[in-house]
């Protein structure tokens, strides 16, 4: 008896596809809001993941980022977007910082919700959470054997060792089928010069999305508090804005050098949830047009 393999999910496919592909992360509201802004703010999340979702593009949810606790992710995807969303769009992040049970829990959910693929982290250690799982890979291992229907993804930092880096990605270990990056800046490229020489190096041909912050200040207490999550050129930013320069151009100047690199796929962060969509369409027109 013959077994056909189940389509590539349309996230996968949209990877692979030749196209340029500019894709946003959103965070869900705190948890620390009150019922009222908490419903305010999911209200905001939940117009723009659907006008995202119309889109040519993807829409990754965090999962506690940058040390603040967020809402579940999952549960409002699940409860909120209704039959109009195209869950194939959509990309929850699920780090270890829960329990085992918790992270199986989440996994089997995501799949009966018709969610086809998760990015599976370690998370952030900078709120002293444990993780279930020492290294994020391990969590991998686990949901496969529990959820062999999902596409998992994981984490790669182009400031970092670009040797150690894309061997994690290449050894068959990482358990994934596309990866994302800490983000990166045009004011900073030697990494992402020396990441992508690997990649080449090894033939790796992992399809993965380069993050982009969406700065909308200079202030230097907001740059200082960012430093401690994400590797953030300050002293370049700050001069941007002070020049004149807006948070669509700064955020254009990475995206047009990191196409002329060759990179196809980048994500981008920070947007203003409800003003999202619109950022977006303003940025591939600046980049593309």
């Amino acid at each position: 008896m013959s077994h056909t393999q189940p389509p590539a999910p349309p996230f996968l496919r949209r990877l692979h596809d030749p196209r340029p592909l500019l894709a946003v992360e959103l965070r869900p509201p705190r948890s620390t809001l009150s019922a009222a802004e908490g419903l305010e703010a999911w209200i905001d999340a939940n117009h723009s993941v659907r006008r995202l979702s119309e889109l040519d593009t993807v829409v990754f949810l965090t999962d506690n980022a940058v040390g603040s606790r967020e809402e579940e992710n999952l549960q409002h995807l699940l409860s909120n977007l209704g039959p109009d969303a195209d869950p194939g769009k959509l990309v929850p992040f699920l780090t270890s910082k829960h329990s085992l049970d918790y992270c199986t829990w989440y996994a089997q959910r995501a799949a009966q919700g018709g969610f086809r693929s998760l990015v599976v982290l370690g998370g952030d250690r900078h709120d002293g959470v444990a993780r279930c799982v020492p290294h994020a890979q391990e969590l991998r291992r686990l949901l496969r054997a529990k959820v062999p229907g999902l596409t998992l993804g994981g984490w790669a930092n182009p400031n970092r060792d670009a040797v150690e880096q894309v061997g994690w990605l290449a050894d068959s270990s990482f358990e994934g089928e596309f990866f994302l990056t800490q983000v990166v800046s045009h004011f900073r490229l030697s990494p992402v010069e020396r990441f992508l020489a690997e990649t080449q190096r090894r033939g790796l041909a992992l399809p993965g999305l380069f993050g982009v912050f969406y700065y909308r200040s200079g202030n230097p207490k907001t740059l200082a508090r960012l430093g401690q999550f994400i590797p953030v050129p300050d002293e370049e930013v700050r001069q941007a804005f002070a020049s004149g320069v807006t948070p669509d151009e700064l955020a254009a100047a990475t995206l047009r050098e990191l196409f002329a690199l060759g990179i196809r796929s980048v994500y981008i962060s920070n947007l203003p949830t409800l003003e999202a969509p619109r950022i977006l369409a303003r940025l591939a027109r600046m980049v593309f047009d």
